[in-house]
């Protein structure tokens, strides 16, 4: 027995141990997850285009229906005032007069990111699928 332990001490282990390395790689995973979050920003970060009358004077199509928005969030739908509440039923109404069902968001660039999403839900409600924002 003793002549066999002492042979097999001698012996090259051909075992790879991979523990150091599984820890090394999940450490490293968990330091990529943390950068991650940090790096991606939160929410809904896009600016709107700056709300310029000249061009919106001269693209005008009469047949787009045309949503104006100021910094404040007051809406106006073909120069109807309008609040978050009744741009469904004003955007309804407008659709069934226009005959291209084209819809153009002229918004301020300060103005609620709440309300445009409002108008692009009515919008979608009232059966209008091109929707389109004016820029300058």
């Amino acid at each position: 027995m003793g002549l066999l332990s002492a042979q097999q001490e001698q012996e090259v282990m051909a075992e790879i141990n991979i523990t150091p390395f599984t820890d090394v790689l999940l450490v490293l995973l968990i330091i990529f997850m943390i950068l991650a979050a940090l790096v991606a920003p939160p929410g809904f970060e896009k600016e709107l285009p700056n709300k310029n009358p000249n061009s919106s004077t001269e693209n005008k199509n009469k047949n787009d229906i045309e949503v104006d928005v100021n910094n404040k969030g007051v809406i106006f739908v073909d120069g109807t005032k309008t609040d978050d509440v009744g741009v469904y039923r004003v955007m309804y109404d407008a659709s069934k007069k226009k005959p291209r069902h084209h819809v153009a968001i002229i918004a301020d660039a300060k103005a609620p990111y709440g309300v445009i999403i409002r108008i692009l839900d009515a919008a979608k409600q009232a059966g209008l699928e091109d929707v389109g924002f004016v820029t300058s």
